[in-house]
C-alpha cells in the first residue's frame, strides 16, 4: 500500500499513545481509597483527587483529540498537487 493513502501518520500516533498515557495517568491519579459505612476518608476530597487528575485527563483528551484532527504533511502536498491537475 501507498502511505499517501493513509489518514494518519507516524506524528498522528505518536500524539494519540502520548494522549492515552495521559489519560491513564489522570485515572491513576484519581484513584484511591474511599468511605466505607464505619470509616470517613478525607482524601476523598484532597487537591489530587478533584483538582489535578481531572485536569490532566483533560489535557490527554486534547492531545487526543489534536492527534485526531491533525492533517498529515504529505496529505497537504498531494492534496495541493491534485488542485494543479
Amino acid at each position: 500500500m501507498d502511505k499517501k493513502n493513509f489518514a494518519f501518520d507516524k506524528t498522528n500516533f505518536i500524539l494519540l499513545a502520548i494522549g492515552m498515557v495521559v489519560i491513564i495517568l489522570g485515572f491513576i491519579l484519581m484513584s484511591g481509597p474511599g468511605s466505607t459505612e464505619t470509616t470517613f476518608e478525607p482524601d476523598i476530597f484532597s487537591v489530587r483527587r478533584i483538582k489535578v487528575a481531572p485536569l490532566v485527563c483533560f489535557v490527554g483528551f486534547i492531545f487526543m483529540i489534536y492527534g485526531i484532527l491533525r492533517k498529515p504533511k504529505d496529505n497537504e502536498r498531494t492534496t495541493k498537487e491534485e488542485e494543479k491537475l
